[in-house]
């Protein structure tokens, strides 16, 4: 369980709704997150249990069926999720897709989306990375073409978390490719749309629980007012939107390694080599202690980063270092965490492995180490 005592970016009214957060993932997470890594997807029931609850995005406002909390709720669920061992997509649902919406969906999109967003009925993700375009996303080539009334976009898209479950896309698009990033536009996309397609499931090393998919638009005709917010404004949203984005997977990376040190320490505790209990070693005890100092370290950090945002403060530059240094420091810890479970932590059947294969891609999704370092340069 995550320690509070210390933490000073969270009010009593966020702690109550912490304790919640704990009930509901242990009544509907936590029995069947075996379920969820073999089957590499988590169920709609559980989407919309976690949604009734209230647990999706909690900052969607009243008028349109949410709580009109701040980000700090959304953090409580991020962190809460994250120990808990899962990687179930509510993060990209409330701290990502859902801010889009927000802040730049017309009227009418909030009154179609947001209420069926906040029950877990609609699942939403967003469709940036293509074969060749990542971290990059000046490089995107697929294309919204204007056809009368309507768009026809041709593209792909991969590693879309949500894929396999969503309802809802937010496309990234090039409505005016001449122009390049000036050019690139945000526009939703249902998924019973004629030519979109979902590719399959994508198997990958870590994070079996969130599925992640390639999607495929083939003449995909929507309405112009699909667009969201103004055409060829796409990339200025993006660019606004990833501090939110970077602080959300710097909070998930730090309960993730939280996690890890404890598995370490209950482990050691309870393993006898040589006569005496693992932890009992002044090697098991001095690695220990560097892992709970960088821990000490990181959640002081991400207390002020979260504090930061929820007062409009937090930079581009400041997500930017949180996401580097948190998901960095997570893999020093998931490795030295798994080396002290010895040959028990190579295998599947304890909470460490899964936490180890989970953690390395927190470097590369939302933008990868080396471009974090590249916007923190540019703040020199």
């Amino acid at each position: 369980m995550l320690q509070m005592e210390n933490r000073f970016a969270f009010s009593e009214d966020h702690n109550i709704f912490r304790d919640t957060v704990r009930k509901i993932f242990d009544k509907v997470m936590l029995p069947n997150l075996e379920t969820h890594e073999r089957e590499g997807i988590v169920g709609r029931a559980e989407w919309r249990q976690v949604g009734a609850a209230g647990l999706l995005s909690p900052g969607i406002p009243e008028e349109y069926g949410g709580l009109g909390l701040d980000y700090g709720y959304n953090a409580v669920v991020t962190e809460e999720l994250a120990y808990l061992g899962s990687s179930a997509g509510f993060p990209l649902h409330s701290d990502i897709a859902t801010d889009y919406i927000i802040h730049y969906g017309s009227a009418e999109q909030k009154r179609k989306y947001l209420p069926r967003m906040v029950t877990g009925e609609l699942i939403t993700a967003i469709a940036m990375t293509e074969p060749g375009a990542g971290s990059d996303l000046q490089g995107v080539r697929t294309t919204a073409k204007k056809s009368g009334d309507e768009y026809v976009i041709n593209g792909s898209k991969t590693y879309i978390t949500n894929g396999q479950n969503a309802d809802l896309i937010i496309v990234v698009v090039k409505t005016d490719p001449a122009r390049g990033a000036k050019g690139t536009s945000l526009v939703l996309v249902e998924a019973p749309t004629e030519g979109f397609v979902r590719g399959r499931n994508l198997d990958k090393i870590g994070q079996n629980s969130a599925d992640t998919s390639e999607l495929f638009f083939q003449d995909v005709r929507v309405p112009l007012s699909n667009v969201l917010g103004e055409e060829n404004q796409g990339f200025i949203y993006l660019m606004s939107q990833l501090p939110q984005e970077r602080l959300s997977i710097a909070l998930a990376a730090q309960a993730s390694a939280q996690r890890a040190f404890d598995e370490a320490v209950k482990f050691t505790r309870e393993r006898a080599a040589f006569g005496r209990k693992v932890i009992e070693f002044q090697n098991t005890k001095f690695q220990l202690a560097d892992l709970k100092t960088k821990l000490q370290v990181g959640w002081a950090h991400a207390d002020w980063a979260l504090k930061r945002h929820i007062e409009g403060k937090l930079t581009t530059a400041e997500a930017s270092a949180a996401k580097l240094w948190h998901t960095e420091m997570l893999d020093d810890v998931v490795d030295m965490a798994l080396q002290l479970h010895g040959g028990a932590g190579y295998m599947n059947e304890y909470m460490i492995a899964r936490l180890w294969r989970d953690a390395r891609v927190t470097r590369i999704y939302g933008g990868t180490s080396e471009i974090m370092r590249e916007v923190v340069s540019r703040s020199i």
